[in-house]
């Protein structure tokens, strides 16, 4: 089965002095989080959607999914973990417990506040994800990167031409996913930021599809601007 699951389990803290997680704030007068459960509803290769939210956020969640999209049975709403990986796992969880998990299962994941990825992107990783087992999504490095050890001098400059932006969907075989999470030591779970690494760190392949420079994540309050511009440009079309 093929499975989505978007991650809505974090608080905001870099969008500044907000009363509500950032993907609640509005977008064109609706939650970002439904521009974005929207996207996912349009296919019809997903056998559920899963919305891992913060838990005392869950109420909301429901409400506003059935105000804005109405009664969707192919979209819950579980509890987040307390980091990104332990909120990707808790919709496994959710899998596990009410489908199982065959060896063939994929999930594709994607943050809540990416609310302009497109019908190609979700396509590409889902082909993908089913071929290789493992998926991110990246842009070209566009500015020159630059390392530092100790954030005062430059360690290296990397050849930019090697260098890629990591956005989302990231899209995983579950079993294997699991498989590799529960080989990882306490330590190197707690480190962890990105969900492909736990397949780098077992030294397993992940496969890149194409993203799109407007596929954002609205994180800080210049991000929203953006965001409105886009759907505003969008919307004058």
């Amino acid at each position: 089965m093929i499975y989505a699951e978007i991650l809505a389990g974090g608080k905001g803290t870099r969008m500044g002095n907000i009363n509500m997680p950032k993907q609640f704030l509005t977008l064109n007068n609706r939650p970002i989080i439904i521009h974005t459960i929207e996207k996912f509803l349009l296919n019809d290769r997903f056998e559920k959607i899963i919305v891992v939210s913060p838990k005392d956020w869950i109420n909301h969640t429901n409400d506003i999914i059935k105000k804005h999209i109405g009664a969707i049975d192919r979209v819950v709403v579980v509890e987040g973990g307390k980091d990104r990986n332990g909120s990707i796992m808790s919709g496994i969880k959710y899998i596990k417990e009410n489908f199982g998990i065959n060896d063939d299962d994929v999930i594709v994941t994607h943050d809540s506040v990416r609310p302009f990825l497109t019908h190609r992107i979700i396509e590409e990783n889902i082909d993908a994800v089913l071929e290789y087992g493992a998926v991110d999504t990246v842009i070209d490095a566009i500015d020159t990167i630059i390392t530092s050890e100790d954030g005062e001098i430059i360690s290296d400059i990397p050849v930019r031409d090697t260098m890629f932006q990591g956005q989302t969907p990231q899209s995983f075989n579950i079993q294997k996913l699991v498989d590799l999470y529960h080989q990882l030591d306490e330590k190197q779970k707690e480190i962890l930021t990105d969900a492909c690494k736990i397949f780098i760190l077992n030294g397993e392949k992940v496969k890149l599809v194409k993203g799109e420079v407007f596929n954002i994540k609205v994180t800080t309050p210049y991000d929203l601007k953006v965001a409105n511009a886009i759907i505003q440009e969008r919307i004058s079309k």
